[in-house]
């Protein structure tokens, strides 16, 4: 054994060693109960980032954890490997998006094989692989068939810069998602899968999700937004148009001033009078940070009490929610009120707060948006909000002026692309025939290499005569094929179905998806990955495996039983970006400090769910920490290679110091397992490792059993150590004679007995405040622990003759006396 630590001389050794005898594979034992523990696959930029490292170090230490606990685990790897970057390195270094994307594979898979990751690398898929992504058009066509994909022209949410178009939650703050660009609104024939006929199973799961943080369920709901309203017909004047209205505030309808209209509504170019203005509005839908309207010289009657209204086509109206018309209500919406501050519109109150004895007289500053007791409502003035919405709906209804109706926030998933490196949509269009669907025998339909990139607008699919022209398969004339590809989420929204069939990306045999005993693996039991995917990628994921469930592939609707998200890594106050200077390299600190040290830092710093801050100091304190339990075993390697740790069963024959080391030794694995258990708590868990460190480092023997109570502390360390510090465990493992794997070991188990102490503080108080402390045995029952606090010297000397009218003992450790 080398005196000096070096990470770099065992790390290489051991993954080696693991790789060669293939230990994280995983097959079906129905023996023991399965645990499937899966990361969210990254996108293959090139290099890994610290994100990266403590994503994957969280996973890997459950992982080892459950498999010594005697798990049957499953732990699999893959890429996320299509997507707009490697497009753009097409453009702008000329080379094929499928040569960037496979190098970076090979270059971040031996990153991740340097980190020790216990993948099972024999179910590794890439989804950029012909061999996966034709399931992706198997899905699709099986989607087609069922009416749950569809083509339609609407307006999309289109990203100048990325030269594509964005789903509704690709948009954040009206910008891309990725490049932050400002979105516009375009009107293209597109793709859809019908997401919302699954919108009420989607929200009643949402309560099944106990393994969730709440705020990712909260958003989940809120995104998929159910809500109860009204529909309303307010009559055009002068022609026999209707416009129908959907609103979840009836109370308000008396307050409406105006109506408006969605650029894209049926209605709008019908009524406008001025085309170009409409125009205007057009190009600004959506952008609600400037709210532009037309008014188009209309009116229209407000059911509710007969009054016209003027008829507006506005920008921040969206044709996607509700009906794509909005009735106004100024002085009760806050959008509305600035709209009709800008073009001078009326502002009528109807609702005032609970306790206000009269309204506001005053020209209100904003709008009013809560409930409260309705005004100049006719019939209805008096009543409180909530009553007055189900009187007024009910009233519509019984006069056939409106209906009662649920909506759903939730809009179907957009999922063309105008993009390349992606899975081709695998549609045909015939002038005789229409659109026809590609024969599962012709798939996969692979993405062609005479394709030229530029960057301009529209598919570069279209560039490529020999993928465009195709023979119909229906009646054997001239087609073309569809240009667009597929959103990426796709590819990511049932890869974790695909690891379970077992052999890496999935051959097609034109039958179902060959996924042997999928109910064996799934669901996923841990899912580990950033909250910033608490829409998009969760949300679709829930809906597809819905789909896979519904084709009889699985039998699980749910895809992820718990769910992990993890915080950021922030370096001088802010999240580490290129763009911010404050990158650090993975690789610098493998090769400076080793994996097991860039490990235990990522995992004690923070707990998983929170920020982690980054430290220099920290990451030397961890690297000094691993360097301590090296010397420890080395100074000690005689003694303990002579020494057993099996006949440490009891205290007997121990000791005092002996003793305590054994117990300090019980009480880490009862604190370490226990933290693992309750939320990952590792920061607490490896604290408490390095407590018994220093224990054991002030330890010295005294006799064989002394020595013998040492290298069962040393050996408990290593075992519990080794999921998060992998490599220093086989290493000291091997160092004091046993045979390595130390993986194949079994957790090991606390003894209550043993871990207990011999004494306890107890605390007296008197009237709430600290008066006294006494040391005494541990597990005294309650009145003997009331005797020694009420006979304390101290106590009697404070009670000073009162009278004590209760005691009260708590957890065996507190006594309270009230006198």
């Amino acid at each position: 054994m080398e005196e000096r630590y070096d990470p770099k001389k065992i790390e290489p050794k051991w993954q080696a060693h693991w790789a060669e005898k293939n230990l994280f594979r995983a097959a079906k034992d129905a023996s023991k109960k399965k645990f499937y523990c899966l990361e969210m696959f990254p996108y293959p930029s090139g290099r890994i980032h610290m994100g990266h490292v403590r994503n994957y170090a969280i996973g890997d230490v459950i992982a080892r954890y459950k498999r010594m606990r005697g798990f049957n685990v499953l732990h699999p790897m893959g890429w996320d490997a299509f997507g707009l970057p490697a497009e753009n390195a097409a453009i702008k270094h000329g080379v094929h998006p499928s040569k960037w994307t496979y190098e970076n594979i090979s270059y971040m898979k031996g990153q991740l094989n340097k980190l020790g990751l216990s993948y099972d690398w024999d179910r590794e898929v890439a989804t950029c692989n012909p061999d996966y992504y034709k399931w992706n058009q198997w899905f699709f066509l099986r989607m087609y068939e069922k009416g749950l994909a569809y083509r339609k022209s609407s307006y999309v949410n289109w990203c100048p810069s990325c030269a594509t178009v964005l789903a509704n939650e690709q948009v954040i703050d009206l910008k891309c998602w990725r490049c932050d660009s400002v979105v516009v609104q375009k009107q293209l024939d597109q793709w859809f899968l019908k997401i919302t006929h699954y919108a009420e199973e989607l929200l009643q799961a949402c309560d099944h999700l106990t393994g969730w943080p709440e705020k990712v369920v909260t958003m989940q709901k809120n995104w998929i937004g159910k809500s109860y309203g009204l529909e309303a017909d307010f009559a055009v004047e002068g022609t026999g148009d209707v416009i129908r209205i959907y609103t979840t505030r009836a109370d308000t309808l008396f307050g409406a001033t105006f109506v408006c209209l969605s650029p894209p509504h049926p209605l709008s170019s019908k009524l406008a009078g001025d085309k170009a203005e409409l125009e205007k509005v057009t190009a600004l839908y959506g952008k609600a940070e400037e709210k532009v309207g037309l008014f188009t010289g209309r009116y229209c009657i407000n059911p509710v009490n007969g009054e016209r209204l003027p008829v507006y086509i506005a920008n921040f109206v969206l044709m996607e929610y509700g009906t794509g018309a909005i009735m106004s209500v100024p002085a009760h919406d806050q959008r509305d009120f600035e709209f009709a501050q800008k073009y001078g519109l009326a502002v009528r109150r109807v609702i005032m707060p609970e306790g206000a004895t009269s309204p506001d007289a005053e020209v209100p500053q904003e709008a009013y948006e809560d409930d409260g007791i309705l005004i100049n409502s006719g019939l209805y003035t008096g009543l409180k909000s909530s009553e007055a919405r189900e009187r007024i709906s009910a009233g519509m209804e019984a006069k056939g002026k409106g209906k009662r109706k649920v909506n759903f926030k939730l809009r179907d998933w957009g999922i063309s692309r105008q993009r390349y490196w992606g899975t081709p949509i695998p549609v045909i269009y015939c002038s005789a025939c229409g659109i026809v669907p590609v024969p599962d025998k012709d798939l996969p339909v692979i993405l062609p290499e005479d394709v030229r990139f530029t960057g301009k607008g529209g598919s570069p699919l279209a560039e490529s005569s020999s993928f465009v022209n195709v023979i119909c398969p229906k009646c054997s004339g001239p087609a073309r094929r569809e240009t667009d590809t597929m959103d990426t989420f796709v590819d990511s929204s049932w890869y974790f179905i695909a690891y379970c069939q077992g052999k890496g990306n999935v051959r097609f045999d034109g039958g179902p998806l060959p996924v042997p005993d999928p109910d064996y693996w799934m669901p996923v039991d841990q899912y580990i990955g950033g909250v910033e995917h608490a829409v998009l990628h969760l949300l679709y994921s829930r809906f597809f495996t819905r789909v896979v469930r519904d084709l009889g592939i699985i039998s699980h609707g749910e895809p992820f039983t718990n769910l992990l998200t993890q915080g950021m890594v922030i370096k001088d106050g802010a999240k580490m970006s290129k763009s911010k200077g404050n990158v650090v390299d993975p690789d610098y600190l493998i090769n400076r400090y080793g994996s097991d040290t860039s490990r235990l830092f990522s995992l004690f710093a923070a707990p998983p769910e929170k920020d982690l801050d980054w430290s220099d100091k920290g990451v030397e304190g961890a690297y000094r920490f691993l360097s301590r339990i090296w010397s420890l075993v080395y100074r000690n390697q005689d003694a303990l290679k002579q020494s057993s740790s099996a006949g440490v069963s009891d205290a007997s024959g121990l000791s005092d110091e002996g003793r305590a080391l054994a117990r300090k030794a019980h009480q880490t694995i009862k604190k370490v397992t226990l933290d693992i258990e309750r939320e990952y708590h590792f920061n607490t868990a490896i604290a408490a490792l390095m407590e018994l460190v220093n224990e054991m480092n002030g330890f010295s023997p005294k006799d064989a059993v002394d020595a013998n109570v040492l290298r069962f502390s040393v050996e408990t360390t290593l075992l519990l150590l080794s999921p998060f510090t992998p490599h220093i465990a086989e290493e000291l493992w091997s160092a004091l004679g046993n045979q390595p794997g130390i993986f194949a070991q079994t957790w090991p188990l606390w003894s209550d007995g043993l871990a207990q102490e011999e004494e306890i503080e107890l605390v007296v108080q008197i009237n709430g405040k600290v008066r006294a402390r006494l040391m005494v045995p541990a597990g005294l029952p309650d009145d003997e622990l009331k005797a020694l606090a009420l006979n304390d010297k101290k106590t009697v000397e404070f009670i000073g003759g009162k009278a004590v009218k209760k005691v009260i003992v708590v957890q065996g450790r507190l006594v309270n006396i009230v006198a």
